[in-house]
């Protein structure tokens, strides 16, 4: 059985410019609602940032100058039939994406300081797997903004400070970083695992949608301690003051070794990009989200 590439290529381009010019609705959803509670400079931020929205979504533009580093998330059916053909498909969609739409330039080699002008390079773009019992695949994809990701950070704590020194350090570092990330922002906090793990798991939190609480109750309240602790550091929008610093806070956490407690922060700005397609068996092409 052959596969007809160009169509999956086609919309795997046309997922990247949904990503980049609309915001899923749960996103814009959280956005009115800081809106209705601030006042002053504060609103007016949210007010600017939603018009923006509306503009992007009407003009099919991008709804910023930073177009990120494209990251994708697959749910790999292990029936699928052309797993060994994604990566290729979805290297070739970021190329065309990257002339099409246009993408920003968002690739330097870190040596030569040699611009990819097509957004390819050694793990660029940024490819996560996984497995499940399917027959089809789910891709998700989420541009990455340079100036949240410069805000993440990685600790390494010591057990014994426990889930209170988590808090002090997320509190602390979002703090910190001020209105660099453009907020009000979206923060993925991974706990357990090892460094990458810890860092990986905190980047997948970014996909749950806006306001949906951790599954475990012991998980989602500590998520709504930090939302509400760092919304009182007053930071606001665009760190121009105000009662929104953060959308929400998203954890996931795994296993540690007994010796460390690793904690990864990912910082998305209020432009929490996604969007979401199925490829099924036939090679057929669906956004879904």
């Amino acid at each position: 059985m052959t596969l007809d590439e160009e169509p999956i290529i086609s919309g795997l381009v046309n997922l990247i410019q949904r990503a980049e010019t609309k915001l899923p609705k749960d996103v814009i959803k959280a956005l009115r609602t800081a809106r209705d509670q601030e006042e002053g400079i504060a609103r007016i931020q949210l007010e600017t940032i939603l018009e923006n929205i509306d503009i992007a979504a009407q003009t099919n533009r991008p709804l910023c100058q930073d177009t990120g580093v494209q990251t994708f998330f697959l749910q790999i059916g292990t029936s699928f039939p052309y797993i060994g053909r994604l990566k290729p498909l979805l290297i070739e969609a970021v190329k065309q994406a990257s002339e099409m739409l246009p993408l920003r330039p968002n690739a330097i080699d870190p040596f030569t300081k040699q611009q990819h002008l097509d957004n390819v390079g050694a793990f660029i773009p940024v490819i996560n797997w996984d497995f499940i019992k399917d027959d089809a695949v789910h891709v998700t994809v989420m541009p990455k903004g340079g100036g949240s990701e410069n805000m993440s950070r990685l600790t390494m704590l010591h057990p014994s400070q426990g889930l209170e020194g988590v808090k002090e350090f997320v509190v602390r570092e979002v703090t910190r970083a001020g209105g660099n990330p453009c907020p009000p922002t979206v923060v993925g906090i991974g706990i357990g695992g090892g460094a990458d793990v810890a860092m990986k798991i905190g980047k997948l939190a970014l996909l749950r949608p806006v306001g949906e609480r951790h599954e475990e109750r012991d998980v989602a309240r500590f998520e709504e301690q930090l939302i509400e602790a760092i919304n009182k550091s007053g930071i606001g929008p665009m760190g121009l003051g105000g009662h929104t610093t953060v959308l929400d806070v998203h954890v996931e956490k795994a296993p540690r070794h007994p010796a460390s407690l690793p904690v990864g922060m990912v910082v998305q700005c209020w432009a929490n990009r996604r969007a979401i397609a199925r490829i099924d068996a036939k090679g057929t092409f669906q956004v879904i989200g």
